[in-house]
């Protein structure tokens, strides 16, 4: 790949913001300084006026590969992940077949080494039946471990008490939960099916998967961490109640028990149902303007560590069925950086906090080996913002598969003009590399 020299970015690196010059060799940031002359062999772009961050990494992505590809795969979805900023993804284990033994993981892995266009790697779901296959793991094999305590697309419900406690207590690596209480939920569901038949308005959703189905989940998981040592990081956190579990008076690499926060829920709340009906239901639900305001003030004080995307495509007409049959989930990675530039933008957030929470603390968090933030001798995984060109969603820019968006018709400030994975110039002013350079994730444990 040779050398690029970024020349006169303003960088955005370790709650600070500085201007300066990056010299990419290779798959490595080879220097950093104030200004580093070029020569005949180096590629030079100028970026001045724009912003230089750490690629994005994003702990939570639902690819759908294999055996749900026409919504998605891994070689479509990375692309749209390159093109929001992301230069590296977690991916979830509810494919089919499911990501519960070592084969299937490692298929996973020979898939993506051949058509990812960012940095990867996986979750091993674990199971009501699979505690041995878990204990063979190696702590470095994969990002960790996912477990369903709520059931979700795939339906990979772990609900086995004492196979819940077994797994927190034999495993090393992080113990990533999707916490709903599914007897809750499914109480609800009962009371609503009986009045309203399967065509249940939207607008209930989150009375359905409500407040109280996620605390119960989340409380009782964090007891059993605390009880057991266990590492343990909760997903999508969607009510205010919640974020009360959660400590901010230690560092996040002292943290035995971490919470992230998803895009969707930081953006939308109920009251927008009525607009986006089922294009914005997930599991969790997205709930109220509170619950917003709360997971925000809890992403600021640090007891919500990292902003992800839960990106989970469906085809548009699988989400335009009736309430019972319309699938959670939806499509986020390419949009997921601009929406949080927005709120930059509105002065809610800072953009040192953007790049805590969406490149520096997953790499911490998941002990990822020289990636996440813009330091010599790391690998050159990077994004350059323009903060000042506005464009608007539409579906001739939408990269996903399956092609739509919760955002179509929002318009962003700031666009993402270049993604550089392990050195390579993977996007560009809207144009793709089909190279793919893409790398297996590496671990610190």
């Amino acid at each position: 790949m040779g050398r690029i020299l970024i020349k006169n970015a303003t960088i955005v690196n370790e709650n600070k913001i500085f201007p300066g010059d990056v010299l990419l060799e290779d798959d490595i940031i080879l220097k950093i300084d104030d200004s580093i002359p070029s020569d005949q062999a180096t590629r030079v772009i100028d970026v001045a006026g724009k912003y230089l961050i750490p690629g994005v990494i994003d702990d939570q992505v639902h690819f759908r590969e294999p055996g749900l590809t026409h919504k998605g795969n891994i070689a479509t979805e990375s692309r749209a992940a390159v093109a929001g900023g992301i230069t590296t993804y977690m991916e979830q284990p509810n494919t089919n077949p499911q990501t519960t033994t070592i084969d299937a993981l490692e298929a996973k892995f020979e898939v993506a080494r051949g058509a990812s266009f960012a940095n990867y790697s996986f979750l091993f779901g674990g199971t009501n039946d699979n505690l041995e296959e878990l204990k063979k793991l190696d702590k470095n094999a994969c990002s960790g471990v996912k477990l369903f305590l709520g059931s979700s697309t795939g339906n990979m419900l772990v609900d086995n008490e004492e196979v819940i406690e077994k797994i927190f207590r034999n495993t090393e690596m992080v113990i990533s939960a999707h916490c709903e209480d599914e007897a809750t939920i499914r109480a609800n569901m009962a009371a609503y099916k009986e009045r309203y038949g399967d065509d249940i308005p939207i607008n209930c959703h989150p009375m359905i998967r409500s407040e109280e189905a996620c605390y119960l989940s989340s409380s009782r998981a964090i007891a059993l961490a605390k009880k057991t040592g266990a590492r343990l990081h909760v997903f999508h956190v969607s009510t205010g109640k919640e974020t009360q579990l959660f400590r901010n008076d230690i560092p996040l690499e002292e943290k035995k028990i971490t919470a992230e926060v998803c895009i969707h829920h930081l953006w939308f709340s109920e009251e927008d149902y009525e607009s986006k009906g089922t294009l914005i239901k997930w599991n969790p639900a997205v709930k109220t303007a509170t619950d917003r305001e709360q997971l925000w003030q809890a992403l600021l004080d640090d007891r919500i560590d990292v902003v992800a995307t839960d990106h989970a495509p469906h085809t548009i007409e699988e989400k335009n069925n009736p309430y019972t049959a319309a699938p959670s989930g939806g499509p986020l990675v390419q949009h997921a950086l601009p929406a949080m530039l927005e709120n930059y933008h509105s002065g809610k957030i800072a953009l040192e906090r953007i790049v805590e929470k969406m490149c520096h603390n997953p790499a911490k968090l998941f002990q990822i080996k020289k990636r996440g933030f813009i330091r010599e001798g790391y690998y050159a995984d990077l994004a350059i913002v323009d903060l000042q060109d506005p464009w608007r969603v539409t579906k001739d820019n939408i990269a996903y598969k399956c092609g739509w968006s919760p955002f179509e018709g929002s318009s962003f400030k700031s666009r993402i003009t270049h993604t550089f994975v392990n050195g390579h110039l993977a996007y560009e002013n809207g144009q793709f590399s089909e190279e793919r350079k893409a790398m297996r994730l590496t671990f610190n444990r």
